[in-house]
């Protein structure tokens, strides 16, 4: 460009001759001449495109195969080296693979699609699942990550789960919208398992506890066509954006918990942030936002849980989510209602919850609660020895001292006797059972009963009225009332 000016100052401004400059320059006449017209370098101009004869003929089969791959399966499609192997095995194509790579590259950048830029209003929301490496309790683990954004104000809560799920699905929900102050009007959603049971053409079958979570909250929902997540591109593109920044290095935490604390953290402090091409910050354009959303329900606690009907099996164990709990042995054969939460499953008869266990994120995992088989036991305690609930459990010394009490003087039956003491754990703690074993002992009444009358009366309190917990086999004693009418009758006569 320099010496295109050059030339052009020396001709036009200087008044040099042409065949000077040429010669001086060394260029010929029809370049002189471009450069005289043209105040830059006007590029390559072709009047027709350049002949292809090799390749010429087997371009309507590129596009062919091209436009075919458009349905095949994602990873059976053509790269550009199996077309050029084609080209040549099956129509004696005779170019190189190089001009094959460039028409099929030029060909896929012409197909590739285009998008709108949308405009965000106030008050919707868009949500999505992301996953990313940390360090829990020592232990290395994928976590699920639960982010929802605010387009409009571009604020965004990320908040991680051992696993991507219903529950964790909810619990990120009411996560957000604390943290937002309010519940969106709109969300928008891919098609995950968790919310929509099936996909029929337009519309979708939700899933009950989808429909519940949105029942609840009132808020509308929105699913993007199948395999479009660019539908949602703000929390697509936010998903990986909390990754980088909250979680590099992969960071280490001794619980859920406390990663859900340094994110909320990270979150809060994100709302300092600018928004390109805005004038407010993101903590302004968050208020418009709240002005537009939905309350959160006041004095209304949702509850995190998937519902399953489940069957516990012969022994006694229910299976939820992979895992296999326990429950009364009374419940084995029976059908169960399992509540499974964050932090625990609740196993339910009836309207009873039966068992209690801590949830369980790995797979094929067993949680015996050794209480479940104790009535069972009693029935079979040959099997003490040898139960699998009771592998684990680590009680006080002083049970495996009264049991070899119990059965130095009563042989076999003292192992029967033992399980009914520690079928006593049904009704107190541990500590409580620990301290009446204790004193049995101490005082040689080793029996089941001596242990039973020792824990009641330890745990009786002084009481206003006479009370009968603690005693139930008083309750079918009957007393008939007395007539007090002759007393008077007398203390009258004294008188």
């Amino acid at each position: 460009m320099n010496e295109w000016t050059t030339i052009r100052r020396k001709v036009l401004v200087e008044k040099a001759s042409k065949r000077s400059v040429c010669l001086e320059f060394g260029i010929g006449w029809k370049t002189l001449a471009k450069i005289l017209t043209h105040p830059a370098p006007p590029g390559y101009r072709r009047q027709a495109p350049r002949d292809k004869p090799k390749l010429g003929p087997v371009l309507p089969v590129i596009s062919e195969i091209l436009e075919s791959d458009k349905t095949a399966p994602p990873k059976q499609r053509h790269t550009a080296k199996r077309i050029f192997e084609r080209l040549r095995d099956e129509y004696g194509y005779e170019g190189g693979i190089t001009q094959v790579t460039e028409t099929v590259a030029r060909a896929r950048r012409h197909n590739k699609e285009v998008f709108v830029p949308l405009t965000h209003r106030p008050g919707h929301a868009q949500y999505d699942f992301g996953e990313a490496v940390v360090i829990i309790a020592g232990e290395k683990m994928k976590a699920a990550l639960s982010v929802m954004t605010l387009p409009y104000s571009d604020v965004f809560h990320v908040s991680a789960y051992p696993r991507e799920c219903t529950e964790s699905f909810q619990a990120g929900h009411l996560a957000a919208f604390s943290f937002f102050g309010g519940v969106p009007l709109r969300t928008s959603y891919d098609n995950s398992r968790i919310a929509v049971k099936k996909v029929v053409g337009a519309e979708r079958e939700l899933t009950d506890e989808f429909l519940r979570l949105e029942s609840h909250f009132l808020f509308e929902h929105h699913f993007c066509r199948v395999a479009r997540g660019n539908e949602k591109g703000h929390v697509e593109s936010l998903v990986g954006y909390g990754r980088r920044n909250f979680l590099v290095p992969v960071p280490s935490f001794s619980s859920f918990a406390e990663l859900n604390a340094h994110l909320e953290a990270a979150c809060t402090a994100d709302l300092h942030r600018s928004v390109r091409g805005k004038r407010e910050g993101k903590a302004e354009r968050l208020e418009a936002d709240r002005a537009a959303m939905l309350a959160v329900p006041p004095d209304d606690v949702f509850e995190i849980a998937r519902v399953e009907q489940r069957g516990a099996n012969s022994l006694s164990l229910v299976r939820f989510d992979r895992n296999d709990y326990s429950v009364p042995t009374a419940h084995a054969h029976h059908e169960v209602t399992a509540l499974g939460g964050i932090d625990d499953v609740r196993l339910v008869v009836g309207t009873e919850v039966v068992a209690t266990h801590p949830r369980c994120w790995g797979r094929e995992q067993i949680c015996f609660d050794p209480l479940h088989y104790l009535a069972l036991l009693e029935r079979k305690p040959g099997a003490l020895d040898f139960a699998r609930p009771l592998e684990d459990w680590n009680l006080p010394s002083c049970f495996e001292l009264l049991r070899r009490r119990l059965e130095a003087d009563l042989s076999s039956a003292g192992t029967r006797e033992y399980i009914k003491v520690l079928r006593l754990l049904e009704k107190a703690t541990v500590r409580e059972l620990a301290g009446a074993i204790e004193v049995a002992l101490s005082i040689g009444a080793t029996s089941a009963d001596a242990v039973t009358l020792i824990l009641f009366h330890r745990q009786e309190r002084p009481v206003g009225l006479f009370s009968l917990d603690g005693h139930p086999h008083l309750r079918s004693v009957a007393v008939e009332s007395i007539d007090l009418g002759a007393y008077d009758t007398l203390a009258q006569l004294g008188a």
